[in-house]
């Protein structure tokens, strides 16, 4: 997914109600990857808020193991 993708598709999950109702794991990965990075952990404060600390390989992306401790 080329970047101009990736950020329509944060757009709307930003501006999405869904997106604050139920922030899981499938649904903060826009892109797929498996993981989800920094911008798109950005539509929910109380996540980036915890980011660092809970990325604790520090690989600036959150596995599924890691945003289960959130």
């Amino acid at each position: 997914m080329n970047t101009l993708n990736k950020t329509l598709a944060l757009i709307a999950l930003a501006s999405s109600s869904a997106a604050f109702a139920g922030t899981d794991f499938d649904t903060l990965d826009v892109d797929g990857s498996g993981t989800i990075s920094q911008s798109e952990a950005a539509v929910d404060a109380k996540l980036m808020s915890q980011f660092a600390e809970l990325d604790t390989d520090q690989n600036g992306e959150l596995s599924k193991e890691e945003f289960s401790k959130a």
